[in-house]
């Protein structure tokens, strides 16, 4: 599931470098330890050298070199070591045991010093006291290229950090060294926590007090060597164990610790976007379930799951140990070794069916097993001190198409297959295999629509790339359309979930500090609160049915449409489809926008109107230009990702242009793709979503191939099929007459309404229809144009017509006198004049009196 790719192995990176510089028989076991990262990716180890000594050293991750930093003439206890950013000091905390002899007992536990490496030089005491000491320097971004003054924090088991601001010089043109170290100014940045959390990325100080109630609060450090408290969030914690010792989050790794961890671990991930979780646990017991909590403070709740353990899976004297918190952009991993994965969408956390909990075989990550001490760091990257290595982080997507097999729960399938959809990045490799998936698995599942969660999770996530503020108002799955949600959509096996509503947070920070971070995070909890408060922000395409109801009956009925109604709509598919004609047409296969189908147009038109409606309602603030572009492209994105589908199954299937001929009976390939077709339809017609022009005529094309005669006919009247008039034109001049032929087409003409009967009735040529369009057009012409007064005067003898019949050539006459008085009815339809009403008659007389056949 987790897949973990080795960027730093402290064994493959940096044993070969120190063997090529020391005697690898006076070192006996080389065991390098990481002691911290760096802002820069660059990271601190110590080792032991061959003469008795403890080295520090560095290893540069861009050009793959280690760097000797400073060597301790004797074996020391390393517990905290940070480089600045010029490599001209190296702060050090040793960890000293009180247990000595004599005169040679250390006064106390823990010694910090900050020395000067630039060359080697002098060594100041900062600290020497009986607690637990953290260096951390800080890595302001500044475009000055010399610098001569680092800011180095210091965190103490007293629960204070103070900054020390270090003056540099340079001497000889090439030394660095402090400029005053006997009086260094220093400043408290914080004081009375029981927590504390180091940002390296970010240059932030997260830390919890609990005077009264516990606080989060954040110090915010700028490259002007000036901080800020920015942040401030009242927590409801659990009661925290007696173990009253400050713990320390992200400050490097002591190897020398106590691992005996009995109270609760917490942690802080932020990302650019505005997001901020606080997770916390208490360490597992084996005979007891495992409880996690995961705040959400852009999001205003938290969640606490309690996770039932498998009983006796684990050995009795296993000490207990605590899940491990793990970053991975849009999700929180949550993981305990042997026992549970479980993948938390910190976008999307409405619903437990966006998160992935996963159990047993499916969570076991290879390299991290039960005593792996791992931090998270910036970046989707890991670190594991203890086997000094480093990994960066992704999501497997195979594993997670392996989730979309039938026999996995309908809950995991949507989580992965929302997870591929929009947080992935685009792989058209897997793409591919998720429409091969959809056309294979057709059928619409019980609790999801599989095709529906393609469609508007995929332009959820183009969206939200052009614009995050759509995060709350678009639609991002299928799901938030019912009604009811399924039981099994609602609850995870073996889970329980507690969610509550936190308290609001303070943002503190002056106006000239509100940038970045801050500002996108001081907006993301102004639109929430928009947001909480206005009923159904969010977009459902269901709000344009009954407008769309209401266009249909319009253009079904005989009724002149008014032009103002659709003069709006009309301009919005233009601007849609403005936008697919620039697409490379000549690459395509199935044969779409051909076509003018005037249903899709409207139903295109109206989809806009109503998101921009929605969007201006909630989204004023970007402009109508921005706002107008965002939903032409919403609609023009839909209607390419319809044909894309249709393009890759077309493909798969090996279907050409022949598909189009309906003389033909329809292949088991071409009967597969009106099943995805059809399928698609009721997919888009349950959201009221428009669909490409011409896809209808394509899709009853293939009904006519694929279906018997009868399930054709029920197919148009239930209205899964529709008879478009390219379809029925096809049919009128592809099919013969013959007897079952004819009765289809009968069968069709009956169905159509009037003015496109007429319409249609003329491609198809048999005595009926044209006996039905003499008719109208003599009806017509009679009607409109009055009989005159020397209609009567007929001059026979220079009749060309036929002389034997003359009560048919007394009409021709008039019909032909009425011709050349006024323009002719139907002279936009070929071949309808009086020769072809009179050619008409004749026929039809000859076949009621039995002498000519049909």
């Amino acid at each position: 599931m987790l897949r973990l790719n080795p960027t730093f192995d402290t064994q493959k990176d940096v044993v070969s470098s120190i063997l090529a510089k020391e005697e690898r028989a006076n070192i006996g076991v080389l065991e390098p330890r990481i002691l911290s990262v760096e802002r820069d990716g660059g990271v601190v180890y110590s080792w032991r050298g061959a003469t008795g000594t403890t080295r520090i050293g560095k290893y540069d991750p861009h050009s793959t070199e280690n760097k000797l930093l400073y060597t301790f003439d004797k074996q020391v206890c390393v517990s905290s070591c940070s480089l600045n950013k010029e490599e001209t000091l190296l702060a050090v905390s040793l960890s000293q045991s009180t247990q000595g002899e004599g005169r040679f007992k250390p006064v106390s536990k823990c010694l910090t010093l900050l020395i000067e490496i630039h060359p080697i030089n002098n060594t100041k005491v900062l600290k020497a006291v009986d607690c637990k000491v953290k260096v951390q320097f800080l890595y302001p971004k500044t475009c000055r290229t010399t610098v001569l003054e680092s800011h180095l924090l210091l965190a103490a088991e007293d629960s204070y950090v103070d900054q020390y601001h270090i003056a540099l010089t340079r001497q000889e043109g090439y030394r660095v060294v402090m400029q005053n170290p006997e009086r260094l100014s220093r400043e408290r940045v914080a004081e009375d926590f029981s927590w504390v959390q180091w940002d390296s990325d970010t240059q932030r100080l997260f830390y919890l007090t609990a005077r009264e109630k516990h606080t989060l609060k954040c110090v915010q450090f700028f490259p002007d060597r000036n901080f800020e408290i920015m942040f401030e969030l009242p927590l409801e914690m659990p009661k925290i164990s007696s173990v009253t010792s400050v713990r320390f989050v992200n400050f490097g790794y002591d190897h020398y610790q106590d691992l005996k961890d009995e109270g609760l671990r917490l942690e802080v991930f932020t990302s650019p976007t505005g997001t901020m979780c606080v997770c916390y646990s208490h360490p597992v017991r084996w005979h007891k379930d495992a409880t996690y909590t995961i705040a959400f403070v852009h999001r205003g709740c938290s969640k606490t799951f309690t996770v039932s353990l498998e009983k006796g899976s684990a050995p009795a004297n296993l000490p207990t140990v605590h899940p491990i918190f793990i970053h991975l952009d849009y999700y929180i991993v949550v993981y305990l070794a042997g026992h549970f994965l479980h993948l938390i969408n910190c976008r999307q956390q409405d619903l437990l069916c966006y998160s992935l909990f996963l159990s047993g075989a499916d969570a076991h990550i290879e390299a991290l097993g039960l005593s792996s001490e791992v931090v998270s760091m910036f970046g989707s990257r890991l670190l594991d001190a203890r086997a000094g290595r480093m990994y960066t982080m992704d999501l497997n997507p195979d594993f997670l198409l392996e989730l979309l097999s039938s026999d996995r729960p309908e809950a995991q399938q949507l989580a992965a297959l929302h997870c591929m959809l929009v947080y992935l990045q685009p792989n058209p490799v897997i793409e591919l295999k998720i429409i091969n998936w959809i056309s294979e698995n057709v059928m619409s599942f019980d609790a999801f629509d599989q095709i529906q969660e393609f469609i508007l999770a995929s332009l959820y996530r183009i969206s939200y790339q052009q614009c995050v503020s759509l995060d709350k108002l678009l639609p991002y799955s299928c799901v938030l359309e019912k009604k009811e949600l399924p039981v099994a959509l609602t609850a995870i096996p073996g889970v329980k979930c507690t969610p509550e509503l936190l308290c609001q947070p303070i943002i503190k920070g002056k106006a000239k500090s509100m940038q970045g971070y801050w500002e996108e995070l001081h907006h993301v909890l102004d639109r929430m609160r928009y947001f909480e408060a206005v009923p159904s922000p969010r977009f459902r395409t269901t709000l344009i049915k009954e407008d769309w109801i209401r266009f249909q009956a319009v253009m079904n009925s005989e009724k002149k449409k008014s032009p103002h109604s659709y003069r709006q709509i009309e301009e919005n598919t233009k601007k849609v489809l403005s936008m697919v004609d620039t697409w490379r047409l000549d690459r395509r296969v199935v044969p779409l926008f051909q076509e003018e189908d005037q249903q899709q147009r409207v139903l295109v038109g109206l989809m806009v109107d109503k998101l921009r409606e929605h969007l201006n309602r909630h989204l004023s603030r970007l402009g109508k230009k921005k706002i107008d572009l965002l939903v032409v492209n919403y609609a023009a994105k839909l209607l390419e990702l319809v044909w894309h589908v249709l393009e890759l199954v077309w493909q798969k299937l090996k279907l050409g242009p022949w598909v189009l001929c309906i003389k033909q009976q329809g292949s088991s390939e071409e009967w597969a793709m009106f099943h995805v077709m059809l399928r698609i339809l009721e997919a888009t017609k349950g959201l009221c979503l428009p669909l490409p022009p011409g896809y209808s005529t394509l899709l009853s094309v293939l009904g006519v191939r694929c279906l018997p005669r009868h399930t054709f006919l029920q197919y148009v009247d239930h209205g899964l099929l529709q008879l478009t008039e390219p379809f029925v034109s096809r049919l009128m001049t592809g099919l013969d007459n013959s007897d079952a032929n004819e009765q289809l087409k009968f069968s069709i003409l009956k169905r159509l309404p009037e003015h496109m009967e007429q319409k249609v009735s003329q491609r198809w040529d048999h005595p009926t229809t044209s006996a039905c369009i003499s008719r109208e057009y003599v009806r017509t012409l009679l009607d409109k144009y009055s009989e005159s007064r020397d209609s009567a005067l007929l001059d026979y003898g220079k009749s060309s017509f036929y002389p034997d019949f003359l009560p048919l050539n007394y009409l021709a006459k008039i019909l032909l006198n009425k011709e050349e008085q006024a323009q002719n009815p139907f002279e936009e339809q070929e071949n309808v004049d009086v020769r072809f009403v009179e050619e008409t008659a004749l026929k039809q007389t000859l076949i009621k009196l039995g002498f000519e056949v049909k």
